[in-house]
């Protein structure tokens, strides 16, 4: 027998170092990997329940070659982000000594049946796969309802496209298509489809077409419970098929994300506080951020310190919790120095952990936007567009940040996309914001009233909008009103004047700060 064969390899949960095929699989499908990263993860294997220190791990696997340290760090990262390890809980990182393998593993023989890699769906594969410690989706391939074989390219490029739109949710995890095609033009129960990969959810649709009319449809499904979080139909006339394919996909992801996370926070509320994983903290914590109340804000901030501190790694709690500060900060909840300094931390920490992060680079954005660095915060907010173009979020951000910038064209566009992306999103109010201050800015003092009065319908308790109620309704002359509404907004913001909004509000340059400050004092706000 050869050394090959004799070679062990290494089961742990979904995955599989297959060392006859030098290679890690989930669930049967390779999952990349640079050959010093799979040596790495294999000698990490080998040691499992031992502290590795780095010195030991760069002799062994880049021997006689000198390598830096940052070549090691290299590979961690890499590994963790095929093993979707965010929490560090199957890789640890012990500070200043080196790493450990924590998760339980089976050493098995390359030649044992257990090692031969089985895709889900196969004949006599018949496990339940455990669920990942995060939201996890698969996209069963799109059914195609219509006589045309031809049809049949436009809903595989469908489920593909979703797969790979979904993708970019850096909190989701999402099947690869080659474990979900083996159920292609078949009738399946979605539940058992679910066990057999390990999901949460599901999302299954079809096509269909009459004529120069096409229409697609698509629906969420939890898996467990078996209850619908979303179902849409898309109509369109055939003109451009891959614009068409686009637009439809851009929709679908937008309109899934909110769902999923408020499908997760009902979840995460249904579980006893202490028995709490990142993710389900930050879940919680996605609940009251949407309601833009202090109260809410801080008790999102207490859910995601108890994430931070119990896991420091995990870059969604140190991006949000960075954010809410700053939010904070922003809305005369908190210190503006004290909670600007604090939230920058995590979210430096945040983009250090996961630069490719929508959620990190919004954080990133809003923070630097509030400290008037506007290069470098509309920057941020471009590159969690770029990330994710189907978030409905990054361009709501982007939207602020070119509105307080006084690009209000762009900042309107933004925002529009944000409502378009995701009609009945919960941040439908900030989406509204962004519009509104680019027309405040621009002199359209009507069509921000607009704006900001239906904001607050959907949002009464959010301070910004109040103060750009205020301004707007001064600036429309309707004196007034306006100065009986400052009166009312003073009870909750006490310490609400013209020295305040100056140190706190960002509006970036001092010709867009007077023009805010016209509309106050025509309310009746004093300098301090």
């Amino acid at each position: 027998m050869s050394n090959l064969v004799e070679l062990k390899s290494y089961r742990f949960g979904r995955f599989l170092v297959d060392r006859r095929s030098a290679c890690l699989r989930l669930d049967g499908i390779v999952v990349p990997l640079r050959p010093k990263s799979f040596d790495v993860l294999v000698f990490l294997a080998q040691n499992a329940g031992r502290l590795v220190a780095k010195a030991e791990l760069i002799d062994n696997v880049w021997q006689n070659v000198n390598v830096t340290e940052n070549s090691l760090v290299q590979c961690i990262k890499e590994i963790r982000q095929a093993l979707h390890d965010d929490t560090q809980t199957t890789i640890e990182t012990v500070s200043k000594r080196g790493y450990l393998f924590a998760s339980p593993i089976v050493a098995i023989d390359s030649g044992d049946p257990d090692a031969t890699p089985m895709l889900a769906g196969q004949a006599g594969d018949n496990r339940a796969l455990q669920l990942p410690d995060r939201p996890s989706i698969a996209v069963l391939p799109f059914l195609n309802m219509s006589d045309n074989p031809d049809q049949e390219y436009f809903a595989d490029g469908m489920s593909e496209d979703l797969i790979t739109g979904l993708s970019r949710i850096r909190w989701l995890f999402v099947i690869a298509r080659n474990s979900t095609f083996v159920y292609k033009n078949r009738a399946v129960d979605v539940r058992q489809v679910a066990r057999e990969l390990g999901v949460r959810y599901v999302l299954e649709g079809s096509v269909r077409r009459a004529g120069q009319r096409l229409r697609v449809s698509a629906q969420l499904i939890d898996a467990v419970t078996g209850g619908h979080h979303w179902a849409e139909q898309y109509g369109r006339e055939l003109g451009d098929i891959f614009a068409v394919q686009d637009e439809i996909t851009r929709s679908v992801v937008a309109s899934i994300e909110p769902r999923l996370l408020a499908a997760e926070s009902v979840r995460a509320f249904s579980r006893s506080s202490s028995d709490l994983g990142a993710w389900e903290l930050v879940a919680r914590a996605q609940t009251h951020v949407w309601r833009l109340t202090r109260s809410d804000n801080e008790a999102a901030i207490d859910a995601l310190k108890r994430a931070v501190e119990a896991y420091p790694g995990y870059a969604p709690a140190r991006s949000l919790l960075g954010f809410r500060l700053v939010f904070a900060a922003h809305n005369g909840w908190i210190d503006r120095d004290q909670g600007l300094r604090a939230g920058r931390q995590h979210i430096v920490r945040a983009v250090a952990l996961d630069d490719c992060d929508p959620w990190g680079q919004i954080a990133f954005g809003y923070s630097s936007m509030m400290e008037r660095r506007t290069e470098e915060s509309i920057a941020a907010f471009r590159r969690a567009v770029n990330l994710n173009p189907s978030s409905a979020a990054a361009h709501c951000y982007l939207s602020h940040g070119l509105a307080f910038a006084g690009q209000d064209r762009e900042a309107i566009a933004h925002g529009e996309d944000a409502i378009r992306l995701s009609p009945l999103d919960p941040e439908m109010a900030m989406m509204l914001g962004g519009i509104a201050v680019a027309h405040y800015l621009a002199g359209r003092y009507a069509q921000a009233l607009r704006y900001v009065e239906e904001l607050l319908r959907l949002r009464p308790g959010f301070l910004g909008a109040q103060r750009l109620r205020c301004a707007s309704l001064a600036q429309t002359g309707r004196i007034e009103e306006a100065r009986q509404f400052l009166a009312t907004l003073r009870l909750e913001h006490p310490q609400l004047s013209i020295d305040w909004i100056r140190a706190s509000v960002p509006y970036q340059t001092p010709e867009l700060m007077e023009r805010f400050l016209e509309g106050m004092r025509k309310a009746g706000l004093t300098e301090d």
